[in-house]
């Protein structure tokens, strides 16, 4: 352990466009799955925790949606989790990746740090994916763009420079004594756990046809010692959208209940029993109860 009086503590709030790697990098720094992680943009929904211990700090780390112009109520939910990271943190990580091109919707989430005045760290991700070369000139247009702390190039996939990220976190935190015990990796219930497991298969599966239009309920959830039986609802919006999650004679939602099982029993060993069924919500996206029935700190989901 530190010394007494050099413990560091403090809210990381990670921030940055869809797809810049977000989930996957609190993944990497927590060690454990925190956050579920697909190609599809804008998976995170939620503002989740994820809590990384060190002998000397404790990095309480704020995963976000990816910043985005909101159309329906989901996405302004979505969005107000953001600008709330950014104002209740410490300190902000701003995710960039390194391997496209800087175009508008970087400007938009550039702007988004100037309206809070925010201290962040800026983090070049992906750069497993490109020539150095690339590097020193997209550090610079971002230098102009903001006063950034630091510029860290990393790549969370193969975990290149996090070692220096967290150096750089953990030297801006203030002294603090830990929030969360050290046995605590994530202040996720399980039911959201389980339900954003199965989510992300459904995502996997059907993530060309059905990208944004899915949600997930755990309808019920009873643990024993030797097998924990889960109910849950695959949410559709449009009646087409329902046997596209089914698949032919049922073979789609088949392999998602095999798959979306192998996660649950980690969280519930040893066996899961998951019953899986389909419904069809038109336009939930846009109904309050639904959309507020995503935010598990939220009355909607309070058992």
């Amino acid at each position: 352990m530190s010394e007494e009086g050099t413990f560091r503590c403090g809210f990381v709030s990670v921030v940055g466009r869809p797809n810049a790697g977000k989930s996957l990098l609190v993944n990497a720094l927590v060690a454990e799955k925190v956050s579920i992680v697909t190609s599809a943009p804008q998976t995170t929904r939620n503002r989740i925790l994820g809590v990384v211990n060190r002998p000397q700090a404790q990095l309480v780390l704020v995963d976000t949606p990816g910043i985005h112009k909101p159309l329906s109520r989901m996405n302004q939910q979505m969005m107000q989790f953001v600008r709330q990271a950014l104002q209740e943190r410490d300190l902000v990580l701003f995710l960039v990746d390194a391997s496209v091109d800087f175009g508008k919707g970087d400007e938009f989430a550039v702007e988004l740090l100037r309206q809070y005045r925010v201290k962040a760290l800026l983090a070049l991700n992906k750069i497993d994916l490109i020539r150095k070369t690339r590097l020193l000139p997209l550090m610079d247009r971002y230098a102009k763009l903001y006063d950034f702390e630091e510029i860290i190039p990393l790549s969370a996939l193969t975990g290149e420079g996090l070692e220096d990220l967290m150096e750089a976190v953990i030297s801006r935190l203030p002294v603090s004594a830990p929030l969360f015990p050290p046995d605590i990796y994530t202040d996720q219930p399980e039911r959201f756990l389980a339900a954003e497991m199965i989510r992300e298969k459904v995502i996997l599966h059907t993530r060309e046809e059905l990208p944004y239009a899915t949600a997930v309920r755990i309808e019920d959830l009873e643990e024993a010692e030797q097998l924990t039986r889960i109910r849950a609802t695959i949410v559709v919006e449009k009646n087409s959208q329902k046997p596209i999650v089914i698949g032919a004679e049922g073979s789609r939602i088949k392999q998602i209940g095999i798959e979306a099982r192998r996660d649950l029993e980690r969280l519930f060993p040893p066996h899961v029993f998951l019953d899986l069924h389909v419904r069809v919500e038109p336009q939930w996206r846009n109904k309050a109860a639904a959309v507020a029935a995503l935010d598990y700190r939220g009355d909607a989901n309070q058992q």
